[in-house]
């Protein structure tokens, strides 16, 4: 194996892939099983999830976990299968997401408990049980996947942008804890991809326009677009990178 393939190689390593069934989290499993890892992948339900997995078996080797992410005790319970069945989980990517969008007067608490749960609080929660046998075995990848709303605002989403925010802080965090025992924590901030997440947007002329406008590559990006970045984040590659933002957002944000 030449240089280029092991800064890249994933062979004999685990990786859970929250949110796996489709969109961003589909791409990862693909590419990840294709690095050599066994990607298990999760989604809320098991039929759409077997669909997800007969077509990331192309690449590699793939295994589910059923749960919501927003069920902790599931969550905590699908890790601890994984380290019985396989005695290690290398690589968590924080995936799974949801957006409500409403005007400020109209969003409820519920509203705003339902995003930060499923955004916000499942990551911690999740990188709380992985965390713990990767300390133990020395080393660990935990990708979070943000967005450009981490760094950035926007008008009738407050709970999904105050979750991001909190996202990259929860990056930060992990990351000066945990590196010391050789575990890093990353994390990605998408900009407006064409993934159903954004369905309601790309279904309006005026939005797409708004946002191509504002993208010096002048397009939406497409969910395979995003892969590249989370196998540079879990390979050997970034073995020196900790607590990074990188953003991939077609150059938005340096110019929104």
């Amino acid at each position: 194996m030449g240089m280029l393939q092991r800064l890249f190689d994933l062979s004999g390593q685990v990786a859970l892939i929250t949110g796996a069934s489709r969109g961003f989290g589909l791409e990862f499993a693909k590419l990840f099983a294709e690095a050599g890892a066994v990607v298990v992948i999760n989604g809320r339900h098991a039929e759409t999830l077997q669909t997800a997995a007969d077509v990331v078996r192309r690449h590699g080797a793939v295994e589910t976990a059923a749960f919501d992410v927003a069920d902790i005790p599931a969550g905590e319970a699908a890790i601890a299968a994984i380290e019985k069945t396989h005695g290690r989980l290398d690589i968590l990517i924080n995936n799974a997401g949801m957006n409500i969008r409403k005007p400020l007067d109209d969003y409820g608490v519920d509203d705003w408990r339902q995003v930060i749960e499923v955004d916000l609080t499942a990551a911690f929660a999740l990188s709380r049980a992985a965390s713990r046998g990767m300390v133990r075995r020395g080393y660990g990848r935990i990708i979070n996947i943000g967005s450009v709303l981490s760094v950035k605002g926007r008008a009738s989403i407050p709970a999904y942008t105050a979750a991001k925010h909190g996202l990259l802080g929860l990056t930060k965090s992990c990351a000066a804890e945990l590196g010391a025992a050789g575990v890093t924590c990353n994390a990605i901030a998408p900009g407006y991809f064409e993934t159903e997440i954004n369905a309601e947007l790309l279904a309006r002329p005026d939005f797409v326009k708004f946002v191509n406008d504002r993208t010096p590559l002048r397009r939406w990006g497409k969910p395979e677009e995003l892969a590249g970045a989370a196998l540079f984040l879990a390979s050997p590659a970034a073995s020196y990178v900790n607590g990074h933002l990188l953003t991939v957002d077609g150059g938005m944000t340096t110019t929104f």
